[in-house]
C-alpha cells in the first residue's frame, strides 16, 4: 500500500461517521416527527383503495360480599362492545359501511341476569367531493338493538325488541370536512321512519307511533296500531374527535332532527360522547355518555315515587357506561 494512503483510508471513514451522525441528529429546519397515534389517525383517513377493520372490548367486573357490616349486595356484570367498518376512499369517491354493537348483562344479588345495554347501530355512506373541504354526500343510519326487554319484576310485559323499535334516517346533504378530526353533514331533505314491528307494542302507541283505534265498545280494536310512522325534515349530524394526551382520546357525535310539518321547533336529540384510555395494546377503559330527547316518545313516570311507574310523559333519557376491559383489534 503506498505512503499515504491509510491517510486517505482514515478520512473518508472519518467522514462516513460524521454524514451518519448528522443523519441521526434531528434537522431543526424539519417539522417534528407526529406521535404514533397521531400517524394512525391520518394514515387510516388518507389511504386509497378499500380499508377494512374494526375492535372487540369485554369489560367484566365483579363485587363479592359475605357478612359485610355496612351492607350492600354481591353483584357482576359484563360489557361487550364491538364495532367493525369498510371504507373505500378513492380521488373524489368515498364509500363506508360500519356496524356498532353494545351489550350488557347484569346479576344482582341472588336475583335473575338482565341486560343492563343493548344497542345495535348500522351506517352506510356515500360521498363525492366537489371542493377541498365539502362533499355532495347521502347516507342511512338504523339504530336498534338485539333480544327483548321485560318490564322489571313482570316478564310477561314486553318493553322492546329487535326492530320494534328501529329508527332509520335516510338523508341527501352536505357534508364539510376541514380536517380529519371534524366534520358537519346538513341535510334539508331527510326521511325519519320509526319502524315497531310488534303489533302489541304498536297497539299501544309505543315510540311514538299512532296507537290502535277504539272499537264500538270502547276497547281497542287488536292490530290496527301503526307499525311504521314517516317524517320528513331537516338533519344535522357534527363528529369531533381530539386527542386529550397520547393514551386519550375525545369523541362526540351530535344528531339533531327537526320535522318540518309536526312541532318542528321541537328537535329530536341524539348526544353521544366518548373519553377513551389506552391503557396497552389490550388493555383500555372508556367512559360513554348517549343523551335523548324524542318529543314524541312518552317515557314511564313514578309521580308518587313509590318505585311503581304511574303515568308517561316527555323527558330526557340519559346514559352513562364506565367500562375497563380487554381490547382487540383487527
Amino acid at each position: 500500500m503506498k505512503p499515504g494512503t491509510h491517510s486517505i483510508l482514515a478520512a473518508c471513514l472519518l467522514a462516513l461517521s460524521a454524514t451518519a451522525a448528522l443523519a441521526q441528529t434531528d434537522d431543526p429546519r424539519r417539522p417534528p416527527t407526529p406521535l404514533p397515534a397521531y400517524k394512525i389517525s391520518a394514515e387510516v383517513d388518507t389511504a386509497r383503495g378499500w380499508q377494512r377493520g374494526g375492535a372487540g372490548t369485554l369489560n367484566f367486573s365483579q363485587v363479592s360480599l359475605r357478612n359485610w357490616a355496612p351492607g350492600g349486595q354481591s353483584s357482576l356484570s359484563l360489557l361487550a362492545m364491538g364495532n367493525v367498518y369498510l371504507h373505500y376512499r378513492g380521488p373524489e369517491h368515498t364509500f363506508d359501511l360500519a356496524g356498532n354493537l353494545v351489550y350488557g348483562l347484569l346479576k344482582a344479588g341472588k336475583g335473575r341476569v338482565r341486560k343492563n345495554d343493548d344497542r345495535l347501530e348500522l351506517n352506510g355512506r356515500y360521498a363525492r367531493q366537489f371542493t377541498q373541504t365539502l362533499s355532495y354526500a347521502a347516507q342511512v343510519n338504523v339504530k336498534t338493538q338485539l333480544t327483548p326487554t321485560n318490564a322489571l319484576g313482570k316478564p310477561d310485559s314486553l318493553l322492546s325488541r329487535l326492530f320494534a323499535p328501529a329508527y332509520v334516517l335516510a338523508s341527501l346533504g352536505v357534508e364539510y370536512k376541514p380536517n380529519t378530526d371534524f366534520s358537519l353533514f346538513v341535510s334539508p331533505a331527510t326521511g325519519k321512519f320509526t319502524v315497531v314491528a310488534d303489533q302489541g307494542l304498536a297497539d299501544a302507541g309505543s315510540f311514538g307511533v299512532r296507537p290502535a283505534r277504539l272499537g264500538a265498545n270502547g276497547e281497542l280494536v287488536r292490530g290496527s296500531g301503526q307499525r311504521l310512522r314517516q317524517e320528513l325534515g331537516a338533519y344535522l349530524n357534527a363528529r369531533y374527535r381530539h386527542v386529550l394526551f397520547t393514551n386519550i382520546t375525545y369523541n362526540t357525535k351530535l344528531e339533531l332532527f327537526s320535522n318540518y310539518f309536526h312541532n318542528p321547533q321541537n328537535l329530536d336529540v341524539n348526544w353521544e360522547n366518548l373519553l377513551d384510555f389506552k391503557v396497552n395494546k389490550f388493555v383500555s377503559a372508556s367512559v360513554t355518555t348517549l343523551l335523548v330527547y324524542d318529543d314524541d316518545i312518552r317515557v314511564p313516570l313514578d309521580r308518587n315515587e313509590d318505585g311503581v311507574p304511574d303515568d308517561r310523559g316527555r323527558r330526557i333519557q340519559f346514559k352513562e357506561t364506565l367500562g375497563i376491559g380487554l381490547t382487540y383489534k383487527f
